[in-house]
């Protein structure tokens, strides 16, 4: 059986980010650093900074006083950030740029008089974060039916945000779905959905021609790894999420089924390249090639203060 390997696959630039900056303040301030949440949501990658030192809480209550504190990725709530203040938390911030930018749009639509609808999974901590970053009335949804139910003040002062890890045609049917119901409302365009989540889509409907099923690396709680399954399986392929090669089931493999293997952003390599080795273990890798995709090169800066090494 032949393994491709999709291009691009696992971290983008705002992960990377992230954990250069936990692994920065360690460097920096030594042991204990406090991480508000999973810094981006991957066991293997939580586990390595913990055995650095990190400490991973879900409660600044359980953060020690004038401590140094890094918010994670995924972006958090005003009521955090003053709470941080009052406890006078060193606080370092680890949100991906991208996720910042929708923090501003919906703040500017709501300084603007309107109801900000964030399109976007209700629970996830970007959603969450967001959610508390903006002032005023804010709806949170993620169907078609669900805009069909909604409730507005004034239709003609509406906007929309998205969440950055979601999929572009799911996202596109939601949003269109708004702008038949509120013809006013106003709102960015779906290149909001962040570089990395939709390269990494595009390149499973690419590779979707030349293969029969496909094995996303991805922990089962991210949001872009449960895209990436969810797009496979749009594309026609019998689609997986597997957390690390343990997870593999041979029976999964009919003889000559050809296999993609993809990974979510914050999914390491070296969890996609424990998957191919146990693919060739169990005999179903004739071949491994990497497909011919998106070189991506967005680097963004670390926080004042952390310069890498």
């Amino acid at each position: 059986m032949n393994v491709i390997l999709s291009q691009p696959r696992g971290f983008c630039a705002g992960v990377i980010r992230a954990i250069e900056i936990v692994e920065q303040a360690l460097a920096i301030h030594g042991s204990p650093v406090y991480v508000l949440h999973e810094i981006v949501h991957n066991a293997h990658v939580v586990e390595r900074l913990r055995s650095l030192g990190a400490v991973f809480v879900e409660r600044l209550d359980d953060v020690p006083r004038g401590s140094v504190t890094i918010f994670s990725a995924h972006g958090v709530a005003k009521r955090s950030v003053d709470m941080a203040a009052e406890r006078r938390l060193r606080i370092i911030d680890a949100t991906c740029p991208l996720v910042t930018k929708v923090h501003v749009q919906g703040q500017r639509y709501s300084g603007e008089g309107r109801e900000v609808i964030i399109v976007g999974h209700a629970g996830h901590p970007e959603v969450e974060g967001t959610r508390g970053q903006v002032p005023g009335r804010t709806h949170v949804l993620s169907t078609v039916a669900e805009v069909e139910a909604l409730e507005v003040a004034d239709p003609a002062r509406v906007a929309y945000v998205t969440q950055t890890t979601l999929s572009v045609d799911d996202t596109r049917a939601v949003v269109d779905a708004l702008k038949r119901r509120f013809p006013a409302i106003v709102g960015p365009g779906l290149d909001d959905i962040c570089y990395a989540t939709q390269n990494r889509q595009n390149a499973v409907r690419e590779m979707s021609s030349d293969v029969d099923i496909l094995l996303v690396v991805g922990a089962m709680n991210s949001s872009n790894s449960n895209r990436l399954r969810e797009v496979g399986e749009q594309s026609g392929l019998v689609s997986h999420l597997i957390e690390s090669a343990a997870d593999i089931d041979p029976s999964w493999f009919a003889s000559g089924a050809r296999i993609g293997v993809t990974a979510g952003a914050s999914a390491p390599e070296l969890l996609v390249q424990e998957v191919v080795e146990r693919l060739k273990a169990l005999g179903v890798a004739a071949t491994v090639t990497e497909m011919t995709g998106k070189i991506e090169s967005t680097v963004f800066p670390l926080p004042p203060g952390l310069a890498s090494t």
